[in-house]
């Protein structure tokens, strides 16, 4: 189960619209309104946030709706908000494969563009330095095999610890595509700037009549990936 919150709903609605800025929060919440009333989508406002949680509902997944006490929903969350800038910004998203073996690992979700396949992983806390060799070990063959680069985006501890670790084990002639941004507070709320991400990438002309269309509810539901 997926969650995401009407931040990335207002992003996710601007890339569906061809465009690289977000809608109005307004807008986002109108869309939220009739997707809950058409059973697509179920919302809540947990204690803990300053905002609703969102997920597809029982009809849409066949499955309960979630616990949003657990230790993985801030992580999910804020999985689902960069995976919303990067549609804003061209890429398609989708969730990373399955491993294989213990010795590979899956990143929080794969974007792409065209003549570009980017890793990206979402990091709230750091992982155990153990845990770290073995993911950069898994990172620096998929550079080798076809992936253009890896993206950190993280709370600024984590990402200190990602840039140690990533200096230990990535090869010198591979560590300039492992890329951390310190853009993320301990709430997972996206506080800083991720233009540099994409400075080189223009976000999909559409044609004006479509750009105005709204989204309506029925519409097929992006899909936001994410692990923990």
């Amino acid at each position: 189960m997926k969650l995401t919150d009407t931040e990335a709903i207002r992003w996710v609605l601007a890339a569906l619209d061809g465009r690289n800025e977000p809608v109005s929060t307004r807008r986002a919440q109108q869309w939220i309104a009739r997707a809950v009333d058409a059973d697509l989508i179920e919302k809540a406002r947990p204690v803990f946030r300053d905002g609703a949680i969102i997920w597809l509902s029982r009809m849409m997944s066949n499955r309960a709706a979630p616990n949003l006490y657990r230790a993985t929903t801030r992580h999910e969350v804020a999985v689902s908000s960069i995976s919303s800038r990067f549609l804003a910004a061209g890429y398609s998203w989708r969730r990373d494969r399955q491993p294989a073996t213990r010795q590979e690992h899956a990143a929080d979700g794969v974007a792409e563009r065209p003549g570009s396949i980017e890793l990206i992983e979402v990091e709230l806390t750091a992982k155990t330095l153990d845990r770290y060799r073995g993911i950069f070990t898994d990172h620096t063959r998929r550079l080798t095999e076809g992936v253009e680069r890896v993206v950190y985006v993280g709370t600024a501890g984590a990402m200190r610890a990602v840039d140690r670790e990533a200096n230990k084990w990535v090869h010198p002639s591979l560590r300039d595509r492992i890329i951390t941004l310190p853009v993320l507070d301990e709430r997972g709320h996206i506080v800083g700037a991720l233009d540099s991400l994409w400075s080189d990438v223009d976000a999909p002309a559409v044609p004006e009549e479509t750009a105005a269309a709204d989204p309506v509810a029925g519409s097929a539901l992006p899909v936001w990936g994410g692990r923990d």
